[in-house]
């Protein structure tokens, strides 16, 4: 053979091989991210979520890829956001809330879905029983709707001489008539008095407290609802200026000056999820992932905010709280 021709050739090689080697290398897998909210409000669940997967072998943007997709509070472009991530056949699609979970649902019978939310799946029709979903669904209940009578047994051992409770829901959430109906029984139960304030809206949140104003409630139960866990600044301001000492279902109110919170960990329901979707990418069905029932409920106090409206956390409290935010 000719010294050219040999060049040629092993040149030829050099450029094949590396291209061989490159094709054979599997694809990074896809999976879809949907969520009602904005990704602001929503950092630190999001970090959960990535060390659930990290936990389960995938580093975002190493060998797994986000598609993130965000209403920013407009629930009505969730469907179409869902069809979006369906057209893009990705892998599995992570859903945070009734709202999305309802709208991927809705978008396909095939790609598996992981939710997250804080009502019963199997009373939602969702699945036929926890530990057996059925279906293209399986996810994590993190309790937090379910513990309404727990939540205002806690407000009640914080304030103990109050009767009058305003109680704040988004009507439109399908998780609400649980909620009050629960709410509703514990209260007669513990002979409270109890007035529903219902918001769809900023505006209407605002509505909502200044309606407070003439009936002076004692204390404020905040429903836990997507929508009013996305405006969980507007709710710690408006019970501060009204000086309405407000108990709410999850910490991240209390972090921004929120006075009180119990209920399921959102942080840690976000990584169970994340670490789902992991199993799911690996080859799991969600038909063999059971449904997870968060049992971990934490109780977060902000001090500041108790001194700000003059209360004297019981030492009962304080000794149980998970958290105490000076």
């Amino acid at each position: 053979m000719r010294r050219r021709e040999f060049i040629s050739l092993i040149g030829g090689a050099a450029t094949t091989w590396p291209l061989a080697a490159r094709a054979e290398q599997p694809a990074i897998p896809v999976i879809g991210y949907l969520d009602s909210r904005s990704p602001g409000v929503v950092e630190n669940r999001l970090r959960g979520f990535q060390q659930g997967l990290k936990e389960a072998g995938y580093i975002e943007g190493e060998n797994v890829t986000i598609l993130y997709r965000w209403a920013d509070d407009r629930l009505d472009r969730l469907p179409l956001l869902a069809a979006e991530l369906v057209s893009r056949s990705v892998a599995a699609i992570f859903t945070s809330g009734i709202p999305s979970s309802l709208a991927a649902k809705a978008a396909t019978k095939t790609i598996p879905i992981v939710f997250l939310v804080g009502a019963d799946p199997v009373q939602l029709g969702w699945a036929t029983s926890l530990s057996r979903p059925g279906g293209n669904l399986t996810g994590i209940d993190n309790f937090t709707n379910q513990v309404g009578a727990k939540r205002l047994e806690v407000l009640h051992d914080l304030l103990p001489k109050a009767t009058r409770i305003g109680v704040l829901v988004s009507p439109v959430d399908a998780g609400t008539e649980a909620q009050l109906t629960d709410i509703e029984a514990a209260g007669r139960a513990m002979g409270l008095q109890i007035k529903v304030y219902n918001a769809d809206t900023s505006a209407e949140i605002d509505a909502a407290f200044e309606a407070m104003g003439p009936d002076r409630p004692d204390a404020v139960f905040a429903g836990t609802t997507v929508f009013l866990n996305g405006r969980r600044v507007q709710l710690a301001q408006l019970a501060a200026f009204y000086r309405l000492p407000t108990i709410y279902g999850l910490r991240d109110y209390v972090e921004v000056g929120g006075l009180i919170s119990y209920g399921g960990d959102i942080i840690d329901s976000h990584r169970q999820a994340g670490g789902y979707v992991g199993r799911i990418l690996k080859g799991t069905k969600p038909v063999e992932l059971p449904i997870v029932r968060m049992d971990k409920l934490e109780l977060v106090i902000n001090a500041h905010t108790a001194k700000m409206l003059g209360l004297t956390v019981p030492s009962s409290l304080l000794s149980r709280a998970d958290e105490i935010i000076d």
